[in-house]
């Protein structure tokens, strides 16, 4: 899921890049940009990627609180 945000944020930054600058001969430019970018946004696709994971990509699985038997008190 991290890999096609990245794609995704990687593709609109190219865009943005020749919005703003309208360059075609430099490569460098956009790499950099996109380099730059994805590092920039790595926290965000981080959370985001596994929020789509579990909620989208996985809608059958749910929490289960009685499985849960590490916070009960007197308990080992």
């Amino acid at each position: 899921m991290s890999y096609a945000l990245n794609v995704g944020e990687a593709l609109g930054i190219a865009w943005l890049t020749y919005l703003v600058t309208h360059n075609q001969d430099s490569p460098w430019l956009y790499l950099g940009a996109i380099i730059l970018g994805c590092f920039v946004l790595a926290p965000v696709n981080f959370r985001y990627s596994r929020v789509f994971l579990l909620y989208w990509l996985s809608p059958k699985i749910h929490y289960q609180s009685y499985l849960d038997t590490d916070d009960i008190p007197g308990k080992s």
